[in-house]
């Protein structure tokens, strides 16, 4: 299936969506219009992209915009391009599922992850868009590029909140043994998608937070596909599969914070900084540790830290 990227003015999106029967209800966020014309899909976004999807993706787009189709395959403002090299590994050439989590360094929020498939053609989507680790690019960005990633990417996310997350502590659990039941659960709820869609599967790769032999051990479940499976320290920036996982395990993770912050009328800080365990100090004051032990991982060591600072009155500005 072919694909085509284009970055359109305001006025070529509208003389777009004079020419086509768009339907611009129950979209996902992020979406504008979406359209069917000849068998090609068409995804108009927020950020003005328009996607192409289908074996006429490239003469549909022709015949809708003309000229435009050509001129606007690239933004007018120079964009960084990822720093994925597909030359250097297998998996940005192949069908491929990556995983990836978020949150886990963070003492206030979820930990979430994803695991995401891209095949071939939607590697080359992925780079149009801009596609790349989720540490590099801003809050913003992760919403702009998620929000069009889950129009068209197989993929599950797995989110623990920190209810869940405080309970399996107490049970013993380490943060690994939850990653590696979240993982599996992810890769397997995709493996299950496309298979049953016939579509194929070369790689599942894993950003490693532990080796295959304390993965297998911890995951609850078997690993689907074993003999398929890699595990790669640094992977988003060897798996556009990866990097997209990252992306979207990054979105749930802002999204669930900022759902947060308008729950407690504050602007909850991400991270584990000192400016987190003041903040976490204030909310001990004003709400009590049981407040903050359901909106944070109670195992970190802000929480004393933030205990610390409340006794002895030293979290006012």
């Amino acid at each position: 299936m072919a694909n085509v990227v284009l970055k359109l003015t305001d006025e070529q999106i509208q003389q777009l969506l004079s020419k086509i029967n768009a339907d611009t209800t129950n979209l996902p966020q992020g979406s504008r219009a979406r359209a069917k014309v000849q068998g090609t899909t068409i995804h108009i976004y927020n950020s003005n992209k328009v996607m192409f999807q289908g074996a006429q993706a490239e003469s549909v787009a022709q015949q809708l915009l003309g000229n435009d189709a050509q001129t606007s395959k690239a933004p007018s403002k120079k964009k960084k391009t990822t720093t994925i090299h597909s030359t250097d590994y297998p998996f940005n050439t192949a069908n491929c599922i990556g995983s990836d989590e978020a949150g886990s360094g963070d003492y206030f929020g979820p930990l979430t992850v994803c695991a995401a498939y891209v095949s071939k053609e939607h590697a080359e989507v992925l780079k149009t868009l801009g596609v790349d680790d989720s540490k590099k690019l801003s809050d913003k960005k992760i919403v702009e590029l998620a929000e069009q990633l889950v129009t068209f990417l197989p993929h599950s996310l797995q989110v623990l909140d920190n209810k869940r997350y405080n309970e399996r502590k107490q049970l013993g659990w380490s943060q690994v043994k939850m990653k590696a039941v979240l993982h599996n659960q992810a890769i397997e709820n995709v493996v299950n998608r496309i298979e049953a869609q016939n579509q194929p599967l070369d790689y599942i790769v894993i950003d490693q937070f532990a080796v295959r032999g304390v993965y297998q051990n911890y995951a609850l479940s078997p690993m689907p596909h074993p003999d398929k499976t890699c595990f790669e320290t640094k992977g988003e920036s060897k798996s556009l599969a990866i990097a997209a996982a990252s992306i979207l395990s990054r979105y749930a993770f802002v999204k669930h914070m900022d759902h947060m912050s308008k729950k407690i009328g504050k602007n909850i800080p991400k991270g584990a900084s000192k400016a987190v365990d003041l903040f976490a100090a204030r909310l001990i004051d004003k709400f009590g540790t049981d407040t903050l032990d359901n909106l944070s991982k109670a195992d970190f060591k802000n929480r004393e830290k933030a205990l610390d600072l409340y006794r002895k009155k030293q979290f006012n500005d």
